[in-house]
């Protein structure tokens, strides 16, 4: 018996517990503050709190991550304009706090959209302590096309995970089964938009549907949508890809995860 695609996927969604996560990107380094030490010309030496990113500017790929070092010196953060990240002692949103810090400290972040990201250290914006990163889109074999469809997780984090469904014409729906921030719920999150066949990436609008009543008292009426923030998915091949998140919701936050395929729909077996 062949069963329906979107029943096959929903089907598939108890094997979140199984597979394994492949990780393809380069990670840079940027020094984040730190000291420097100067004579004073008859033996003596002083120090300095250096108000700096090294290096400031830089070109990466985009899937690749940057690992910022927290060097001391002064409190430092580092807090990207368009407040898509805060990070010090980790980042906000993702179990960290992005509160500058004098402590020596390591945050990590991962770029999947092509673009520019300027960033600052918050208490040393005005003292010109600002970076930026260009972000280049990497040209790829692999295009999203219908055969991405189907369950996806990540093996760290397995009993989550995200059901991804394309339709003609170039229509992209997730649903990412996760829970609460505080844990206390289940939550769908809904992502829908359009994707490029010519590109290996998208970015969708997310919301959290609630209100309506266990069936047989559902009404769809009864639905009220939340808007979430943004989901964009990067695909490296047919079984391998990367979720990042942009969330205006308090709690949230931003962050990245890999994914991987846990099995194709039946009739859309994907193909690199």
């Amino acid at each position: 018996m062949r069963l329906h695609p979107v029943f096959y996927a929903f089907l598939s969604i108890p094997l979140l517990l199984l597979g394994s996560g492949v990780c393809f990107a380069a990670n840079w380094v940027v020094s984040v503050g730190g000291t420097s030490t100067y004579s004073d010309g008859y033996g003596g030496t002083y120090s300095n709190a250096v108000l700096a990113f090294n290096p400031s500017n830089i070109t990466i790929n985009a899937g690749d991550t940057v690992t910022f070092n927290g060097l001391g010196g002064a409190a430092h953060n580092v807090h990207a304009d368009d407040n898509s990240f805060r990070c010090a002692n980790g980042c906000d949103g993702s179990g960290g706090d992005g509160t500058p810090s004098a402590a020596n400290w390591t945050a990590t972040v991962t770029f999947n959209t092509p673009g520019v990201v300027n960033y600052h250290c918050d208490n040393h914006q005005m003292m010109g302590m600002v970076g930026n990163i260009t972000v280049n889109a990497v040209a790829s074999a692999f295009n999203i096309k219908n055969t991405v469809s189907g369950p996806w997780y990540n093996a760290d984090q397995s009993g989550q995970g995200f059901l991804i469904q394309t339709y003609p014409p170039n229509i992209f729906v997730a649903f990412w089964y996760v829970f609460s921030p505080d844990g206390t719920q289940e939550i769908w999150i809904t992502g829908q938009g359009t994707y490029d066949p010519t590109k290996n990436f998208t970015t969708i609008p997310a919301a959290t549907l609630v209100g309506a009543k266990f069936p047989p008292n559902f009404n769809t009426t009864d639905l009220t949508q939340t808007p979430w923030g943004t989901l964009t998915f990067t695909f490296t091949d047919c079984t391998h890809a990367s979720v990042s998140w942009n969330s205006t919701v308090a709690g949230y936050g931003s962050g990245t995860l890999a994914l991987t395929k846990i099995i194709d729909i039946d009739g859309l077996t994907c193909t690199n």
